[in-house]
């Protein structure tokens, strides 16, 4: 029989520090959306350089593109001297979409145009004065790879010499009682690996409140007041050591900035559809955000990862506000990176991005149905911005990035309505005898008729304007030796970006239908979940595939058949989005396999040089990962685990938190439940028999409850 937990000295718990240090509280009030007191911002030690000159161009080249684009439109609906009211809810949808692609291009120009003229990113500093928290948040993820994932960039920064200027943090919100133990396993092999220097720490939140948001957010009340910076990583964020002394020595050097934001490359994909997503992040990226980064300065974005913050500005001006009325457009902010950056640039602190800085990576869903996923909250969160991008005080840049992102889930059902309204307007013109004199006083007839020709132009005019991003990151690569012969020399790169946008081009109507699909949902009340994302290299069962997308296909082939009955150019024209929808069921199965993916690979397509030639950190990582891996921590149940080892048993004891005192006459069902079937259970086969996960939980936050499993033979 096993002795009580209070009487145990296991090897593992002896001797061993606490799971984290001592608390250094920081003030985190909660801020106001409606009110903003300007004198209470931060006032910056020197002038700030504001970019109105790239903001001109890039809006104003955006504005006449979109100007231009709608006066073309509007003479190939207003051929024949008068326009009706459906070709007139055309034109405006056609504007809405058009300004859209309007902009991205204008910023790509801009992109393009910084990285054709050169520069270098900052280089790492000779000594570091500040404290750094390197913080990973983990929700239900596997142990193998994200302890791996830290063990390598801590070994990274050692080297560098300035490792005794950051501690690493594994802060978990797991809601699994396997993944929870797992996470505590883990972290006390490998701090006893490391040994008394090990600064490796780990807490584990009993309620996952406000979710990642609020994980970081406890984190900055309780420990924040010891640490100037906290570099924010996700569980697949992958950081070099001289991209994360570097970020730490920016903002020594920059004693007025809040956030610096990285651009993480995505590396160690295979699947399709992640490689698909690999090659483009790489090479039309840059473009992309280094327009993003010139024209916003002082006033950027925040994705949430890879990007080092000033930990008092955070506190100061980042407590989010709950949201008046019920998810999905109240409660509590789900896209919360966007809102930090907006806020903490209201405070008066810089939000810049280094989009040159080498060494930052992550990772990407593995299929179209997985990013679907994904996509779905973020669509929430953004369209729940449309309720913050008026909050007093905020600057106009930081409204932009906010209109950008609603913009970004609001463009499919507009472009679908786009769609419909085309199609109506060719059936009416085909089959429907318009009454050309519709008033008794009309001298002049109304004719929904188009001009073919403008027409012709103006959709060369969009695909142009949609795909120059593209070509400007393709034409970068090519003028770039190193990049080019890395990618498989210019053939296999010119035909790595044609299979890029062929496959991109068949999942764009995809796309747009679950996009649409998902703003739909939200706009009727209906809230997402907050499921782990899936990161594997696995492929989808063929049945959930067809279950997810036999309505796509239904829809494609309806409307090609529709299509071609009404008029053979009215089917040509829509053939792109018709053909994707058709074979929705095919591409998607396609975009998880594996075995596509390795084949492309190996003919040296849809490669990127991170991929040729591995970063030392993605090597190192991948045969830590590997080595955890075969320690079979993610496979073990929890109560087994804490069972067979009576230490183990006690430093996790040791790490949970003080409870919280009951309430006379409130029980709490699961931990009653649990209690009554550890009392009665023999073994700990009965046991595990027995409690469902809610109980297994309460059990495992419960000591008393810990020490009768314990005690089970």
């Amino acid at each position: 029989m096993a002795v009580p937990l209070d009487a145990l000295t296991p090897p593992l718990a002896s001797n061993l520090p606490p799971a984290m240090p001592p608390e250094a509280p920081l003030a985190m009030p909660v801020q106001s959306l409606r009110t903003w007191d300007a004198k209470a911002a931060h006032r910056p030690s020197r002038p700030e350089r504001r970019p109105f000159g790239a903001r001109a161009f890039v809006f104003g080249v955006a504005a006449l593109l979109t100007g231009y684009g709608a006066l073309e439109m509007y003479e190939v609906v207003s051929v024949s001297g008068g326009t009706t009211a459906l070709q007139y809810v055309l034109l405006v949808l056609f504007i809405l979409n058009f300004s859209w692609i309007a902009l991205a291009f204008a910023g790509a120009v801009l992109g393009f145009l910084v990285l054709m003229r050169g520069g270098k990113p900052p280089g790492m500093p000779e000594r570091l004065t500040t404290r750094t928290a390197v913080v990973m948040p983990v929700y239900n993820e596997a142990t193998a790879r994200t302890f791996a994932a830290v063990e390598a960039m801590r070994a990274q920064v050692d080297a560098t010499g300035h490792g005794a200027a950051f501690d690493w943090f594994v802060l978990s919100d797991s809601t699994q009682g396997d993944a929870w133990i797992a996470e505590e396993r883990a972290f006390l092999e490998l701090r006893e690996r490391l040994g008394p220097e090990a600064r490796l720490y780990y807490r584990h939140r009993p309620k996952n409140h406000h979710r990642k948001a609020g994980n970081i957010g406890d984190f900055v009340s309780r420990w924040g007041g010891a640490y100037d910076h906290m570099l924010v990583l996700d569980a697949d964020s992958l950081m070099t050591g001289p991209c994360i002394v570097t970020l730490a020595g920016a903002m020594e050097v920059d004693p007025d900035s809040g956030i610096i934001q990285s651009l993480p490359l995505i590396i160690n994909r295979n699947t399709l559809f992640a490689r698909v997503q690999q090659f483009a992040a790489r090479i039309y990226g840059p473009v992309i955000a280094t327009g993003l980064s010139a024209w916003s300065g002082p006033d950027g974005n925040y994705w949430g990862h890879n990007a080092i913050i000033r930990t008092h500005a955070f506190a100061h001006a980042c407590g989010l506000p709950d949201l008046p009325g019920k998810p999905p457009f109240g409660g509590h902010v789900l896209s919360h990176d966007f809102v930090e950056a907006a806020l903490i640039r209201r405070a008066g602190w810089s939000v810049t991005m280094l989009p040159t800085l080498p060494g930052s990576y992550e990772e990407s869903p593995p299929s179209l149905i997985d990013v679907a996923v994904r996509d779905r909250r973020w669509a929430q969160g953004n369209l729940q911005h449309s309720r913050i991008i008026g909050a007093a005080g905020l600057y106009v840049a930081s409204r932009q990035h906010f209109a950008t992102g609603i913009a970004g889930y609001v463009a499919s059902p507009l472009w679908l309505a786009q769609l419909v309204v085309g199609v109506v307007l060719v059936l009416q013109t085909a089959y429907i005898q318009p009454d050309y004199f519709a008033g008794e006083s009309s001298l002049v007839p109304t004719w929904p008729r188009f001009d073919p020709v403008r027409a012709l132009q103006l959709f060369g005019l969009t695909m142009g304007i949609l795909l120059a991003p593209k070509a400007l990151g393709l034409l970068l690569a090519l003028f770039d030796g190193p990049l080019r012969r890395a990618c498989g020399g210019a053939i296999r790169l010119v035909l790595s970006s044609l299979i890029e946008t062929l496959l991109s081009a068949l999942i764009a109507p995809i796309a747009m239908l679950i996009q649409s699909g998902s703003v739909f949902e939200i706009l009727v009340g209906r809230d997402t979940g907050w499921n782990p994302q899936r990161r594997d290299d696995g492929s989808i069962p063929l049945k959930d595939i067809v279950r997810r997308h036999r309505w796509h296909m239904a829809l494609g082939l309806v409307t090609g058949v529709a299509a071609f009955a009404i008029a053979t150019s009215l089917f040509l024209w829509m053939s792109p989005t018709i053909l994707g929808l058709v074979l929705a069921i095919p591409i998607s199965w396609a975009s998880g396999q594996l075995a596509w993916g390795l084949g492309l690979k190996r003919l040296g397509l849809l490669t990127t040089p991170e991929e040729r030639d591995p970063p030392a950190i993605a090597t190192e990582a991948g045969t830590l990962a590997r080595r955890n891996a075969a320690a079979g921590l993610d496979d073990a149940d929890a109560l087994a685990a804490l069972h067979a080892d009576p230490g183990f048993a006690r430093a996790h004891a040791s790490m949970l938190p003080a409870p919280a005192p009951r309430p006379r006459g409130a029980v709490d069902p699961d931990r009653a439940l649990a209690d009554a079937k550890l009392a009665e259970a023999e073994t700990l086969s009965e046991a595990t028999a027995w409690l469902n996960p809610k109980e297994r939980l309460a059990t495992l936050h419960d000591p008393a409850l810990l020490d009768r499993l314990v005690r089970l033979a």
